[in-house]
C-alpha cells in the first residue's frame, strides 16, 4: 500500500488522536488493564496532540502516514531520553491502525522518523516496546537488537518494557525502504 508521510501539523491532532487511541486499544487489548484501554481518551489526546505539535522549540519531531486522505499512523521521535550511553536518537512512538499494519506503512513512517534523525546529526536509534507487544518482532525483523528491559506501570499494572537499537540508522533507512 502506498502511503504519503508528512510531517504532522496542529490541524491533525483530531485525526491522530483516533490513531493513537484505536492503534492502543487493539494492540493492548489482553495486556494493559481494559479499564485503562477504556477511559482513553479522543478529546483528551487531541488536546495533548495539539500541544504537542504547537511545540516549536521542541526537541521532537512528529510525522503522519496518510492513504486516500486519511490519516492512518503516526510516529515521534526525537533526542533518546534515557541517557543510553550507546543509541542517542529514538523512536519515541509509532501508531498504525490494525487494518493498515503489514502493507508498509510502519516501514515508510520509520524510514521518515530515521531520514529527520540523520538530519539532525543521530546516526543511533532506540525504540522502547512493551514487551508482550504482539507487534514488537516489527523492530526485530528492521533490524534492531536488543538493548535493555526496564519496568513501567500502566493503569496499576506492572509491565516490562524491551529496548530495541540500531548502532547505524543509516543501514536500517535501507532495510526500512524495503
Amino acid at each position: 500500500m502506498k502511503a504519503d508521510v508528512r510531517q504532522a501539523l496542529p490541524s491533525d491532532a483530531d485525526c491522530i488522536a483516533r490513531v493513537h487511541v484505536d492503534t492502543w486499544r487493539s494492540t493492548y487489548a489482553g495486556i494493559v488493564p481494559d479499564e485503562h484501554l477504556v477511559k482513553l481518551s479522543y478529546e483528551k489526546h487531541a488536546q495533548a496532540w495539539r500541544t504537542w505539535l504547537s511545540g516549536a522549540a521542541s526537541a521532537s519531531f512528529s510525522v503522519l502516514a496518510e492513504t486516500e486522505g486519511q490519516i492512518v499512523g503516526v510516529a515521534t521521535g526525537g533526542p533518546e531520553r534515557g541517557g543510553h550511553p550507546l543509541y542517542k536518537g529514538e523512536l519515541w512512538g509509532i501508531y498504525v491502525l490494525a487494518k493498515f499494519q503489514r502493507q508498509g506503512v510502519g516501514r515508510a513512517l520509520i524510514s521518515a522518523v530515521v531520514e529527520e534523525l540523520r538530519r539532525r546529526g543521530f546516526d543511533t536509534m532506540l525504540v522502547w516496546v512493551l514487551k508482550d507487544n504482539p507487534c514488537r518482532a516489527f523492530y526485530v525483523r528492521l533490524g534492531g537488537v536488543p538493548a535493555g528491559e526496564k519496568e513501567i506501570e500502566i493503569g496499576g499494572k506492572k509491565l516490562i518494557e524491551a529496548a530495541y537499537g540500531w548502532s547505524d540508522i543509516g543501514r536500517l533507512l535501507t532495510g526500512a525502504s524495503r
